[in-house]
């Protein structure tokens, strides 16, 4: 079964919202029809994950096309409101130009996330560039079976030479689909460098954790390098240097990246022999949690802390162990944070709104032995839209607290 029509005279075949689903919320611009909302008779069920199909509601009139996979929680996603477009390398070219546009007005240089999924209109695909390649995420059926036809549109629309595919994480879990990397075009000799805030990131394209670097964190990067000037700084979770490296070129006296990754670590040393900072550079490998117990036990002190760990709430079910990690995480980072230092705090979960997280973070301070003032709330950067009609678009949480002595 082909999951597009390869004429476009021919015609798509058709799914229904059931009575009682929101059809206001699809026409409203919600880009989701969960499984429970969808009629699932014995012709949908016979859809190949990933096809295309008209999306109908109850009184049988169009909202769009969209792409099906009954195996997922996500049973559809609105592609376009045209449901007799044709999904092929000029549609894909007309989203990513448009995706380019943006990134293009924002940045000086080809470092950055060229497609944000659904607030690009690109459902379950993250593209990150860096320079001449980029990394493609297909995180849902659709866009594992369309990868020719987007890999084609983005050397096109961008001239990217090499394109890998990263074909891993929980979202491909949820989707049915294996783990994979690899080279679709080009050929990569090492690790990619990323100038960024005033400093050298290494990134790993196809062994590292996501694409190889974390941009969302831009901006929060940024604002942290202020607080750094002339400060002892440590970046827990640090990955390849992230807060670390920006705080040394923001003015930190010194910076101890921790992180459980000896290769992110490496990375991350590499970088500051790049940028001429690592006589102020130190990393420390160990489990997060294992070694903030220790610098406490050890009485070390810090002017800035900051703490950027994984999703510990990725999804509902997960929420109240993951805010509970949370608030471990600021119990035992606030007792480092030397009198009147900064304290920051971030979390990628989708399940954890702001308040929630604000108010798990507060309680570990407070179990900790400090107060302080929250003096700064951060999020992802511009290349990371949100789509309004779906607060999961808008993961990235930052909080930084000025502690008391």
């Amino acid at each position: 079964m082909t999951p597009f029509p390869e004429d476009p005279a021919m015609t798509y075949p058709t799914v229904r919202l059931r009575p009682k689903a929101e059809a206001r919320a699809i026409r409203h611009g919600f880009p989701w029809v969960y499984a429970d909302e969808l009629v699932t008779d014995r012709r949908t069920q016979a859809l190949a994950p990933g096809a295309l199909a008209v999306l109908e509601d109850a009184e049988r009139r169009s909202l769009g096309l969209v792409t099906v996979n009954t195996g997922s929680k996500i049973i559809a996603r609105m592609l376009d409101r045209d449901p007799d477009a044709v999904i092929d390398e000029t549609w894909f070219a007309v989203r990513l130009t448009r995706a380019l546009a943006l990134r293009e007005r924002l940045f000086d240089r080809p470092f950055y996330r060229l497609v944000h999924a659904e607030a690009d209109g690109l459902p379950g695909i993250v593209i990150d560039r860096f320079g001449a390649a980029a990394v493609i995420q297909p995180n849902a059926a659709w866009a594992e079976q369309h990868l020719p036809a987007l890999a084609a549109a983005l050397a096109e629309v961008t001239g990217v030479s090499v394109i890998v595919k990263n074909g891993t994480g929980r979202s491909r879990g949820l989707e049915g689909l294996a783990e994979e990397t690899l080279v679709l075009r080009g050929a990569l000799d090492g690790p990619v460098t990323v100038e960024m805030n005033g400093a050298c990131y290494m990134a790993d394209l196809t062994g590292g954790q996501k694409t190889g670097l974390f941009y969302d964190q831009r901006p929060n990067h940024a604002f942290a390098a202020r607080l750094a000037r002339g400060a002892r700084v440590l970046d827990v979770f640090s990955h390849v240097g992230g807060f670390a490296l920006a705080a040394l070129a923001g003015g930190a006296a010194s910076a101890l990246a921790v992180d459980a990754s000896a290769p992110a670590l490496a990375l991350a040393e590499r970088g500051a022999e790049a940028g001429g900072m690592a006589d102020r550079f130190q990393t420390r490998q160990g489990d997060a949690f294992a070694t903030l117990e220790a610098l406490g036990a050890e009485g070390a002190q810090f002017d800035l802390v900051i703490c950027d760990p994984p999703a510990f709430a990725p999804s509902k079910p997960a929420l109240e162990a993951g805010l509970r990690a949370y608030e471990r995480i600021a119990r035992l980072a606030a007792p480092l944070v030397s009198p009147g230092g900064f304290l920051g705090l971030c979390s990628c979960s989708h399940a954890a709104d702001l308040a929630a997280f604000r108010n798990a973070s507060a309680r570990g301070i407070g179990r900790g032995g400090r107060r302080g003032q929250l003096i700064h709330t951060g999020f992802a950067g511009p290349d990371h839209p949100i789509l309004p009609q779906l607060a999961e678009s808008g993961y990235l949480k930052a909080l930084f607290f000025r502690l008391d002595g």
